[in-house]
């Protein structure tokens, strides 16, 4: 076993062992893939044990929560020296919410809200268009509340987000006809428009045009980041987008306490957001089609994000592989396209600046897609 650096800031360096495991046969996790250069030798240590004077575990907390929806926000922030050594990039794990995703904290607002207003009540049906993530957090969030729940979906949906919405009890509607870009997402909103004229007393989040989507970000996500980073400076926030939901929430609360803050997005080739050209594609919860989510054009007016990076799903399925391969961290296709994104930007700016990345899920949900030899040869 060799031991790798964690460090944490809090005015002081705090350093937390860090096993790796050896595997000489060990070339790339699979072919066709390239293997990540670490910034060590897997036979060579990263430190000198022998200069570490100062080593604490990290504080614990003795509390107990009442319930699941306690737990969701309040995710930590990493640094990726060990993928990135020359540079300062951290990431805002969201995968560490409780169902898996930043949509956690979506879905829990929106119910609220809308029980709060009195949009909904208890015999609402709730009906939402969804790659999985966010339908994830609903089928929770509405069964705690004792609602209906109905997920449209299509057949790009992971088999493992598709399992998890109808073990947490949501009714399955399956659209199965694509666009004429080979896509599905406005085929998903047309079933859930069709939906809402059969059944009377139904609410639609609309995670493409309510303001609710922002607004969990700017009270949540981005709150939090503000404080965690407690006064540190940052110069980029960046973020994979499709709704646009998340980096319109998090940025505004962000550029209240940093006026100069750049905001990056990350897109997938083939999406028509922000001006791009239309063709199909395979990450889950990153781009859209035609038409373009409501949220998404009002970003793109108001010239939220000062840069968009596309990258290619097959760039982004690497950069799923160089995470794991260097930090441990499994994500999602939407965080692999960070990591690819990071890339192509990283060596255009200063080495001192400081970046902010967010990883919106865990990748466990995409052993059957991404992380599946087979399936990237046949989608990719």
């Amino acid at each position: 076993m060799y031991f790798g650096l964690l460090i944490m800031t809090h005015n002081q360096v705090n350093v937390q062992s860090r096993t790796l495991r050896k595997n000489e046969n060990s070339t790339s996790f699979f072919q066709g893939f390239q293997k990540v250069n670490l910034p060590f030798k897997r036979n060579q240590s990263v430190i000198d044990p022998t200069k570490v004077t100062d080593i604490q575990q990290p504080a614990r907390h003795s509390y107990v929560y009442d319930n699941l929806t306690e737990l969701i926000g309040q995710t930590p922030i990493m640094s990726l020296k060990l993928l990135f050594p020359d540079n300062n990039v951290m990431a805002k794990l969201e995968n560490f919410n409780p169902l898996g995703s930043i949509k956690d904290r979506v879905a829990l607002h929106v119910i609220r809200s809308g029980l709060e207003t009195g949009l909904i009540n208890s015999d609402t049906v709730v009906i939402e268009s969804t790659s999985g993530n966010f339908g994830v957090g609903l089928s929770f969030v509405c069964k705690f509340y004792g609602l209906k729940f109905i997920a449209v979906v299509d057949p790009k949906i992971s088999p493992t987000n598709l399992q998890l919405l109808k073990l947490r009890g949501a009714q399955i509607d399956m659209v199965k006809e694509p666009d004429e870009t080979g896509n599905y997402l406005s085929k998903r909103i047309q079933r859930v428009q069709e939906l809402r004229e059969e059944i009377p007393n139904s609410f639609w989040p609309c995670q493409y045009s309510s303001p609710e989507n922002p607004r969990a970000h700017y009270y949540g996500a981005g709150e939090e980041i503000v404080h965690q980073l407690n006064g540190a400076p940052l110069d980029y926030f960046m973020t994979a987008i499709s709704t646009t939901g998340t980096m319109t929430g998090i940025s505004r609360r962000l550029q209240e306490n940093y006026p100069y803050l750049n905001v990056i997005a990350v897109d997938e080739e083939g999406s028509c957001l922000f001006g791009g050209t239309p063709a199909p594609r395979c990450l889950n919860g990153m781009g859209a089609g035609h038409p373009l989510p409501e949220l998404a054009v009002k970003a793109y007016e108001q010239k939220i994000a000062n840069q968009v990076i596309r990258v290619t799903a097959k760039e982004a399925i690497q950069g799923c592989y160089d995470l794991l391969e260097a930090e441990g961290i499994m994500v999602g296709g939407s965080g692999g396209a960070v990591i690819a994104a990071l890339r192509k930007f990283l060596p255009t700016i200063s080495p001192d600046s400081r970046i902010l990345v967010l990883f919106a899920d865990r990748g466990e949900r995409y052993l059957n897609s991404f992380y599946d030899e087979q399936w990237v040869e046949a989608h990719t």
